[in-house]
């Protein structure tokens, strides 16, 4: 074998390396494995067989997301074993929005030149958000690719497929005027807005140890914080209530991802005072001198995921929240909405 591989050793391709990888993250993977998995990591493909027998009319929804100039951060600081559950959590977050059950994940790492421990430290955060979503790390590809990514830097993806019964779909459809809206608390920034975090943070350097301001964490803990994953406490949520519509608060904040699951005739008014905001984000407001309204149509400002519920069952969602750990907070209602020329979020900010 190592004869055989010099020549692509000497373009800059380890398959040595390689092979030395998939053999140090099997465990990584057998670690996440849940019922209806039928194979480990290392195969062409990952089997999986579907259990439909409380399903009347199966629908599979699936979702890929990476984690953006995030991954910028993970580098300068050499802490990777958390970008990986940022990963699961973009796509697993998204597909729960529709009631989905998480099922199989697959991921892709880019990098430029292979380095074990660290492809090993990412793939660990990323079964352990497997383990938190409760779905299986079925496969997944990392390529290594010089001339392409430099350095220390890499690339990731994830892709999630999930499932979900025709008659649980959570579409939205039956949102109406009158229900309430409650937004649970983020971990920090997730993954989104880090272009914008970034400048801000060259423009006005903190050292990776420095205690944040107005925070008991490191500027490292803050900045490299996972994403929250949502997962269980939405699954048991919906076992026992009805949920009209709810929405991942990813990159541009409520003002782009509320209205994914409004129907058109209605609007939501959000009161900005109604949650308590991580000292990053009021960090952020004020060295940049920006206003709330940018704020929200970039970051999440400390509402990760939003539910709108029949206003009668509000306190009893937050209450369940609550007794879970999860904090969260009634942030708003529907309205009518006058015109299609109105958006569909309003946002109070005093």
């Amino acid at each position: 074998m190592i004869d055989r591989a010099k020549a692509y050793a000497e373009a800059g391709v380890d398959l040595e390396k390689a092979n030395s990888l998939v053999s140090r993250i099997k465990k990584l993977g057998a670690s996440t494995h849940i019922n209806g998995v039928l194979s480990e990591l290392g195969g062409f493909g990952g089997l999986f067989k579907l259990n439909l027998k409380d399903m009347s009319s199966p629908v599979l929804v699936a979702s890929t997301d990476g984690v953006g100039t995030k991954l910028k951060l993970a580098v300068q600081y050499n802490k990777h074993d958390t970008i990986g559950i940022d990963l699961v959590a973009m796509s697993v977050n998204d597909i729960i929005v529709q009631g989905a059950v998480p099922l199989i994940f697959l991921d892709y790492v880019g990098i430029g030149s292979l380095d074990l421990d660290k492809l090993e430290q990412i793939v660990s955060g990323v079964a352990e958000g497997c383990r938190q979503s409760g779905c299986a790390l079925l496969g997944g590809e990392t390529a290594e690719l010089p001339g392409i990514y430099s350095g220390d830097d890499y690339d990731l993806a994830g892709f999630c497929v999930g499932i979900v019964d025709n008659s649980r779909i959570v579409d939205g459809s039956s949102i109406a005027v009158g229900d309430a809206i409650i937004g649970l608390a983020s971990s920090g920034l997730h993954s989104n807005g880090y272009s914008l975090a970034r400048k801000i943070l060259a423009e006005n350097p903190l050292a990776p140890d420095d205690i944040f301001p107005g925070s008991e964490e490191s500027v490292q803990e803050v900045f490299l914080k996972p994403t929250k994953i949502y997962v269980d406490v939405v699954r048991k949520l919906l076992r026992d209530v009805r949920i009209k519509g709810m929405a991942h608060i990813t990159g541009g904040g409520f003002y782009d991802n509320m209205p994914r699951v409004l129907p058109h005739s209605v609007k939501v008014r959000i009161n900005a005072q109604a949650w308590d905001v991580p000292p990053v984000f009021n960090w952020l407001k004020k060295t940049a001198a920006l206003d709330w309204s940018e704020m929200m149509q970039v970051f999440n400002c400390g509402i990760g995921f939003a539910l709108i519920v029949n206003e009668d069952i509000c306190d009893e969602v937050l209450d369940r929240l609550g007794g879970m750990g999860q904090a969260a907070w009634r942030i708003g209602e529907v309205e009518r909405r006058e015109s299609q020329d109105v958006e569909q979020v309003e946002i109070i900010f005093k």
